[in-house]
């Protein structure tokens, strides 16, 4: 496990380690098994859900996503990761399609969805944080490596947009579920692929390396790839999904004593963050003087649900419009946080961030850094400024306060990243550093 992408605590040893459930799904050679899997590191427990290849001979193809032989049914067995075993996860699309039960394990269908259980999966490669399947180009199936008790955002979130008829989801299929510390459990989603879609960020880079590869002299918008009409779009999109999950979920304010808290937990964050990274010192005064602006807010703040981990990586542009993905937020945050209702402006605020680090990703090692600094700067604040624009077109809120709250927000993010970039990749610390000069 600790070999894995998928598993959070590398770094620290496993100090324990018990199979909570084991469930057969298929009897058989091969068979597959259902495992949830506690590890204990310190004081932390996590829990893994993993589908288990179970053959008595295991073939060349799969050698590599072996786990081990073992004792199994009175025999010796070998046991592998069953992703990576088309001949075993097409019963994945079986059971959503037939809405069975394996013993704890539930599987269900969409309303009115009907699967075409013939399609055969290839696994992504991509993912960290969870397993994606891709079954032809009809199907991708969400594996949600980390358990934690409780309906998972993204099953809610894109369940509710799709029957509001959204057109800025891809449509659910069927998910996986299973009871754990007493509470229904999203085990893993089956949603609509795009497969002639292109990702944000993949189309951002594509628009900041035109840039960089043009005259110096030349105009940002007259160099190839120019991202700004996209942004808008995006901003667009961005607000009317906002309001279509106002419209399908409660909403709420936050009063001024709870803006103060919110601010003090931010002000802990950079006091922790200035500790552990000494070159953010001397930004800090930009940060704490947002901070404390945002303290000064005297009204109501309206709340709701929200994405929660919005960035360019998380949105597809199809050849009609963006569609939203990954609303599942912060893997590593518990579920009540990840549901909690908060201000829109929190998902404006990352997709800020994110357009910041396309602008200065290419940068990091680059010998010419010095000299596209400035233009990493105009197309970021370009694409921004459009973003921002199509979000107010789109009826997002932007107006009096809420540029103090988008920026306090925007700025506790990247204090964040400057911790995350310094303990994993260094020479990407200038990125978030960057954004204490702007304004």
């Amino acid at each position: 496990m600790t070999g894995q992408r998928w598993f959070a605590g590398k770094g620290r040893a496993i100090d324990d380690l018990s199979v909570d459930t084991q469930t057969e799904i298929v009897a058989g050679d091969p068979g597959l098994v259902h495992l949830i899997v506690s590890v204990r590191q310190e004081e932390r427990r996590t829990r893994y859900q993993i589908l288990v290849g179970v053959r008595d001979h295991l073939p060349d193809r799969l050698k590599h996503v072996g786990i081990g032989a073992c004792e199994w049914d009175g025999r010796e067995r070998h046991l592998y990761d069953a992703m990576h075993d088309a001949s075993l996860t097409c019963h994945l699309l079986h059971g959503m399609d037939d809405d069975r039960r394996a013993n704890g394990v539930a599987f269900h269908s969409a309303p009115h969805a009907a699967i075409d259980t013939s399609q055969r999966s290839l696994v992504l490669t991509a993912e960290q944080s969870n397993t994606s399947l891709v079954y032809g180009d009809a199907y991708i199936f969400k594996l949600f490596r980390q358990l934690n008790p409780g309906v998972n955002p993204e099953l809610e979130i894109v369940s509710a947009l799709a029957e509001a008829g959204s057109t800025h989801v891809a449509r659910p299929y069927g998910w996986m579920d299973t009871e754990l510390d007493g509470e229904p459990t999203t085990l893993a989603i089956l949603q609509e692929y795009l497969p002639n879609a292109n990702d944000g960020w993949t189309m951002a880079l594509t628009s900041v390396r035109d840039l960089y590869a043009s005259p110096g002299e030349m105009p940002a918008e007259d160099a190839g790839g120019d991202f700004v009409a996209e942004a808008c779009r995006l901003g667009e999109a961005t607000a009317q999904v906002h309001r279509e999950l106002a419209e399908a979920f409660p909403t709420g304010t936050i009063e001024p004593p709870e803006i103060k808290r919110m601010t003090e937990r931010f002000r802990r964050r950079l006091e922790k963050a200035v500790a552990e990274v000494p070159a953010l010192a001397e930004h800090a005064d930009v940060a704490a003087q947002a901070f404390d602006r945002m303290a000064d807010i005297e009204h109501e703040i309206p709340v709701q649900r929200v994405h929660g981990d919005y960035h360019l990586g998380q949105v597809m542009r199809t050849t009609a419009d963006w569609v939203v993905l990954d609303f599942e937020g912060e893997p590593g945050q518990p579920l009540s946080e990840r549901r909690a209702p908060d201000s829109p402006l929190r998902d404006v605020a990352g997709m800020l961030r994110s357009f910041d680090y396309a602008a200065r990703h290419l940068l990091a090692g680059h010998p010419g850094a010095d000299e596209l600094e400035g233009r990493a700067r105009e197309w970021s604040a370009r694409n921004k400024s459009a973003f921002l624009a199509g979000y107010s077109q789109g009826g997002g809120r932007i107006r009096g306060d809420d540029a103090i709250l988008l920026r306090a927000l925007e700025l506790s993010k990247a204090v964040y990243e400057v911790v995350y970039e310094a303990r994993n990749r260094p020479s990407w610390l200038p990125i978030p550093l960057a954004a204490f000069g702007e304004e």
